[in-house]
């Protein structure tokens, strides 16, 4: 996105009388109360009118407010006409009925006389204005605050009138969305339009949790079918002739094949015509026989309801006959749900449906429409392919990364006023859970979906005990019990008779030949933190649990004082830390003070005035080096260690912090010694390494009380909410997952084990600092206390599986 900024507003259009005498004649601003967020004006169609345009604007404010409710307000100008004048569930702060001329005139009137309006934004279509055109020109050539055009739809080779219109919109306006990257070229091939002023913004999509099509379908008595479907307010634009033509023989080649037409009549057509399409298309379902292949669902459907229709689907079928069409949230939507599309090459299709992401057919053509339907649905391996080409295609348009785009664009033309906070989310353990078996942690995810044949790590079923053991030492949830119990026994079936343990266990409960290849220090040193954290809260804790972690730590940590790996080492002291504030040991002391050495005497060896570090290089996990020798502080008392934490800590976050905001080191080429400047290549950033800093800045920030670092938890955690370099979503509030990685030009959709055990830990540092949005259930539990409980946890109901453990 551009963000050259035309330094004045162009010239004004010449005002009719009645504009001049509505308008003041300066804008009210001074009295702006100083305490105000600035305001958002959007002037859009909007629910419960049924249009297209309000459901995306309802949809945008939605995303908006959720992740920046505390940096800028919203508000609506409900465009109305004469025959749709609903009653709002919240009141729009202005009502402008497209059908009066003079109508135009007073709200202009209002909105330049709103003191805190900031910044004015008009969805366009030309259908909206059409009968009063002079006087929407008018309108938007008088408002005295910053506008942005999101336009809707770019007519190709426009009449004179077309156009003229269009170049006046592109000369008043700050800034114009468009939403594909054709519509954008359209904009500047046939119209006088800047690229400087031209924001390409996706059509929203909306985050769904990919719930099983089986399920689904017998939900909405489905059950055996092949399922088509097409969706939207019907009119004869949809062209679902086309289909009805296909369906008798893709209906010879799978009888099962049953044809969903979703959504009622357009209501603008309803009026001037009827029902006359819909009666057209039932008459040739009679007509073709299919009446046992095609269902009408005659609503306007839900959102909710919508979704899991779409999810159910097996192809979705986009059939309109206007090849200008520049968009369609009918059809992204159906892509955001994993549906395999076979669509007409309208420009938004075309860019969308690359790479594998589905089929294109020309306009009108049934034979084409029904061969690549018959060849889909024979092949469930290519269904299934297209579907993900298609969910990674279209993640960045999820609503909550177009609510950060727009959301970056407001703040470039109200630089003064907005000042950009993110929203967190609620804690939310959903995915947590759901990777989550009888017998351990599963390692990997597909999209969300967790793979079983992954099987399981010690490095992530230690870290889901530290992440569920604060999590219950937070809210105190006994529910959280179950979980320590499985991630405990799961470490404690990896032990070995030496004290080591043992890493990857396949899907059979078998070590695999993976632990011969590898060296396992740093999982060893990952056990030693989890049990040790356990023990620190032995209090709340049933004794055998309590127990259980001290045993198996007891039998490793002889094993863990031969540990060189620097990050293994790293680990350890923060296991005996913890375990030292519940239950101390001279021993404990003895081994702290010897690991820690070993850390001292390889930062003197590789430090530098210019490289205060540990090694040659920062790779991976860099922040767990400082934070422990500050617990090596903690606990012995010795000063070195404490210079060295801080002095290596800075000099990381001299490296990973810039313009507010955090680039950790890429896997990709991690930073060496003659590197000086700080990290700056995009890409192969990892979860874990950010939620490793956070949780060093909390410790640092406890410990010394330095602003700076809790200023520094707030941008890293950031980097998960859209604060990174694609500006876009690494946490799915919708799962409760993370996704894997933030590549140079993707994010990584999987939602594995690592990386979302890592998000909630980063997320229960952040409401350690600064308590909000806590889960409805935590909130009951901590009003009740939190006492040692008095029994160990003897059922694991909340498990997808439970499964016998089984030696090696």
């Amino acid at each position: 996105m551009s963000q050259n900024i035309p330094a004045a507003r162009p010239p004004k259009l010449a005002l009719p009388i009645a504009y001049k005498r509505a308008m003041p004649t300066e804008p009210i601003r001074s009295m702006v109360p100083k305490n105000a967020l600035p305001e958002i004006l959007f002037l859009t169609s909007y629910p419960p009118r049924e249009c297209g345009i309000a459901t995306y604007s309802y949809d945008l404010i939605a995303a908006l407010n959720a992740k920046f409710s505390r940096s800028f307000q919203i508000s609506v100008c409900a465009l109305e006409t004469n025959d749709e004048q609903p009653t709002y569930t919240h009141k729009p702060a202005f009502r402008l009925n497209t059908h009066q001329p003079n109508s135009f005139a007073k709200v202009a009137f209002q909105i330049n006389k709103s003191p805190n309006i900031q910044l004015v934004v008009i969805q366009h279509e030309f259908g909206f204005f059409a009968q009063n055109e002079d006087a929407f020109r008018a309108f938007f050539s008088s408002i005295s605050a910053p506008i942005v055009f999101v336009f809707h739809t770019v007519l190709p080779a426009p009449n004179t009138a077309h156009k003229q219109l269009v170049d006046a919109m592109m000369a008043a306006a700050s800034f114009v969305v468009t939403m594909t990257q054709s519509a954008a070229q359209m904009l500047q091939k046939y119209y006088v339009a800047s690229p400087s002023k031209i924001s390409i913004i996706p059509h929203g999509t909306h985050l769904v949790p990919h719930l099983s099509k089986i399920t689904l379908k017998q939900k909405y008595l489905l059950k055996g079918k092949f399922v088509l479907s097409t969706f939207g307010l019907l009119s004869n634009g949809k062209n679902i002739e086309t289909t009805l033509k296909a369906l008798p023989a893709i209906v010879d080649a799978f009888p099962n094949v049953v044809f969903l037409i979703i959504g009622k009549t357009h209501p603008t057509v309803a009026k001037q015509q009827g029902e006359t399409y819909r009666n057209m298309l039932t008459t040739m379902v009679a007509d073709l026989h299919l009446e046992n292949n095609v269902k009408f669902i005659n609503a306007y459907l839900p959102l909710p309801q919508l979704l899991e229709y779409l999810q159910l689907t097996d192809i979705y079928l986009f059939t309109s006959n206007d090849p200008n069409q520049a968009v369609s949230g009918t059809f992204v939507y159906a892509v955001s749900c994993g549906c395999p599309i076979i669509s007409t090459p309208i420009p938004h299709a075309v860019e969308v449906l690359k790479n594998g992401s589905g089929v294109i057919i020309d306009f009108a053509n049934s034979t084409a429409l029904s061969a690549a339907a018959i060849t889909l649905l024979a092949d469930e391996t290519l269904r299934h392919n297209i579907s993900l080409n298609g969910l990674h295609q279209m993640a960045f348009t999820a609503w909550e990364n177009a609510a950060i785009a727009h959301a970056n664009l407001f703040r470039i033309l109200v630089p003064k006023n907005i000042d950009l906070q993110y929203n967190l989310p609620p804690i939310n353990l959903d995915h947590f859970k759901k990777l989550t078996t009888g017998f351990g942690m599963l390692q990997f995810s597909i999209i969300n979906l967790p793979n079983p044949k992954s099987g399981y790590t010690l490095d992530d079923n230690a870290r889901a005990l530290v992440a569920i053991s604060q999590y219950h030492q937070q809210f105190g949830d006994p529910n959280c019990l179950l979980y320590i119990q499985v991630y405990l026994d799961f470490i404690k079936f990896c032990l070995q008779p030496d004290g080591s343990f043992l890493n990857y266990v396949d899907a059979q409960f078998r070590f695999t030949s993976q632990n011969d290849l590898e060296n396992l220090e740093d999982s060893n040193g990952r056990a030693i933190w989890a049990l040790g954290y356990v023990v620190s809260i032995q209090h709340l804790l049933p004794l055998t649990l309590a127990n259980q972690a001290a045993s198996i730590m007891n039998l490793a940590l002889p094993y863990a004082c031969t540990i060189r790996s620097t990050r293994a080492m790293a680990f350890v002291i923060k296991g005996i830390y913890y375990c030292n504030l519940s239950a101390p040991s001279i021993g404990n002391l003895s081994l702290t003070r010897k690991i820690a050495n070993r850390l001292v005497q390889m930062y003197k060896h590789e430090s530098e005035p210019n490289w205060l570090w540990f090694e040659s290089y920062l790779t991976y996990g860099n922040s767990i080096l400082p934070e422990a020798l500050l617990c090596a502080w903690l606990t012995t008392g010795d000063h070195t260690y404490k210079a060295i934490a801080l002095a290596s800590f800075e000099f990381l976050l001299s490296k990973t912090f810039s313009n507010n905001a955090i680039h950790v080191v890429s896997n990709r080429g991690w930073l060496p010694k003659k590197h000086t400047a700080p990290v700056s290549a995009p890409g192969g950033e990892q979860p874990i390494d950010v939620a490793y800093t956070i949780i060093a800045l909390k410790k640092f920030y406890h410990v010394f009380k330095n602003y700076s670092y809790k200023q520094k938890m707030q941008t890293a955690f950031n980097w998960f909410l859209g604060n990174n370099h694609l500006k876009q979503i690494i946490y799915n509030p919708c799962t409760g997952g993370c996704y894997d990685g933030l590549e140079e030009n993707y994010v990584n959709l999987n939602q594995g084990a690592e990386s979302t055990v890592s998000y909630l830990m980063a997320r229960l540092a952040i409401e350690q600092i600064e308590p909000r949005l806590l889960p409805a259930a935590a909130l009951m539990h901590r009003t009740m206390g939190q006492q040692r409980p008095t029994t160990a946890p003897t059922q694991l109901k909340h498990f997808p599986t439970k499964h016998t453990h089984q030696s090696a």
